[in-house]
């Protein structure tokens, strides 16, 4: 008797839409993103971001709506690198659906955040969680007084006495 061997599957050529995996929903982000919707959120980032977007069609880019919602999902979630928000996205469908992703559709890339990270200013991104903090004291899901960040910047010696020319 010899041993049984795997037949290689053939997968499916055509996917209809009723049949991939549906995500429960997030509370938090249902409501979040029904919020954003009713300030007109993605509207109110497109104008802000204009001045940094090239008028000449090229490479279809991220839109910033979808590009600050990835920012907001690190914040919230307690990410700090795009590769990990990334990872974080790519693995949840109902971080897919708040950042309104067709079931086609791929999450952003971790080298595109970071490049529009620096390519947009500073302000820009201020504006922005402003306007979310606005919206979320309105809808008295923000209880806090005091918002604090720190931003020291220090010089890094790691395994400089293990260099060796």
């Amino acid at each position: 008797m010899s041993p049984g061997r795997r037949q290689a599957e053939q997968k499916s050529m055509w996917l209809i839409h009723d049949q991939l995996p549906q995500s429960q929903g997030h509370v938090f982000y249902e409501r979040l993103q029904k919020l954003l919707h009713q300030e007109a959120f993605d509207a109110f980032l497109e104008k802000l971001c204009a001045p940094f977007y090239a008028e000449k069609p090229g490479r279809r880019s991220i839109p910033p709506g979808r590009y600050f919602r990835m920012l907001l999902i690190g914040c919230f979630e307690g990410i700090d690198s795009e590769r990990g928000i990334c990872w974080r996205c790519a693995d949840s469908l109902s971080l897919r659906e708040f950042l309104q992703l067709g079931p086609t559709e791929s999450v952003p890339d971790h080298s595109s955040l970071c490049r529009i990270r620096g390519l947009l200013p500073l302000e820009v991104h201020h504006e922005m969680f402003v306007f979310v903090l606005r919206i979320l004291e309105q809808a008295n899901l923000l209880n806090g007084k005091y918002l604090g960040i720190d931003a020291s910047s220090m010089e890094v010696n790691a395994a400089m006495k293990s260099f060796v020319l």
